[in-house]
């Protein structure tokens, strides 16, 4: 196989690439080379997706068996249409990696690949779905730019696509910072504010996971549609925190707050305790499609365990902004302490 990697030196485009490599696959990376470090055996091409030339010199390189797209994450849909009319002509396949924020209900109810995909047109600018200051409703702004991606995918490659929805992702090389942030939580030990309930589910899938199931993809035919997530009812919050308690060798203690004790004391969700949210859908998302078609999610525990291995190596993300959201002041924390202590 020979497949083409837009991204490729970031944590999922990276993991896509060791993993295509492992199997022997030739491999070429397009990125602008302005961060995360190329990885060897790859053929690296710098350019910017946004740059119609750059575009035209890329595709040059090929033709691809696939194309495995991992870096359209801040793109507008009419940039990943642009692209994918390029190198359709090159390629036999595309991997599109979209995101569960393309559904309409996403995170507010239980979600199937049968379920409403966002409004978005595939040649949307950057605006498309953009919210006034003082809208105080729902932000569907970043699900309709990757629904919108996801149709500009389709509009050039039809049937020889493949788009793969990830909830959350962990594991090493992770840059947005929320399974860092609980291992350091919970190296640091003491009473430790933990979120909801023990038994309360999660759904994040490991990177490495996800990357062997999109060069999986890349290797089939005809149209594929998947959600790609842990399975429902596998993994628990106590089960999460109590690895990273685990994996530290902390001797810290779990107390664990109510969803409204949280919400009163003004605790963002998502950010301040990464990963908690209280809407009903946030970690109830089918991904029986992707587990039929070969999809094989490992437990929440070794990605634990591998992140602190990685991160105890001296390893550094490649910079983000997202990285500083993550995090509650440890004041606020021992006030919440307090209350539920």
């Amino acid at each position: 196989m020979r497949i083409l990697v837009m991204g490729g030196t970031w944590f999922l485009g990276r993991a896509v690439v060791n993993g295509a490599l492992a199997r022997g696959w030739e491999v070429t990376t397009f990125t602008r080379g302005r961060s995360g470090v190329p990885v060897a055996g790859a053929v690296a091409v710098h350019g910017d997706r946004e740059q119609p030339s750059d575009l035209t010199a890329l595709a040059a390189h090929g033709p691809w068996d696939a194309v495995v797209d991992t870096s359209a994450s801040e793109l507008a849909p009419r940039t990943v249409l642009d692209g994918a009319k390029v190198l359709a002509p090159q390629a036999q396949r595309y991997v599109y990696i979209s995101t569960v924020s393309a559904y309409r209900g996403w995170p507010d109810e239980p979600l199937s690949v049968e379920s409403e995909v966002l409004d978005g047109p595939p040649d949307a600018d950057a605006d498309y779905g953009r919210l006034p200051p003082d809208w105080t409703g729902p932000d569907y702004y970043y699900g309709r730019q990757k629904a919108g991606a996801e149709r500009a995918v389709l509009a050039a490659f039809a049937d020889r696509a493949s788009v793969l929805r990830p909830g959350v992702i962990l594991g090493p090389g992770e840059y947005v910072g929320r399974l860092p942030w609980w291992l350091r939580r919970a190296e640091r030990g003491g009473a430790i504010l933990a979120p909801g309930g023990p038994a309360r589910t999660i759904q994040p899938a490991d990177v490495r996971d996800v990357a062997q199931f999109a060069l999986d993809q890349a290797a089939e035919s005809g149209l594929q549609i998947h959600n790609v997530t842990a399975p429902l009812g596998r993994e628990t919050w106590g089960g999460f925190l109590d690895a990273c308690l685990r994996t530290t060798g902390s001797t810290g203690r779990l107390v664990w707050a109510p969803d409204e004790v949280l919400l009163n004391a003004g605790v963002q969700q998502w950010t301040e305790l990464p990963l908690w949210r209280t809407h009903a859908g946030a970690w109830a998302v089918d991904s029986s499609t992707a587990f039929a078609a070969g999809f094989r999610s490992r437990p929440l525990v070794e990605t634990v365990a591998d992140t602190w291995a990685w991160l105890q190596q001296g390893n550094l993300p490649v910079p983000h902004p997202r990285w500083a959201e993550h995090g509650i002041d440890p004041a606020k924390e021992t006030s919440i302490l307090e209350k539920v202590s």
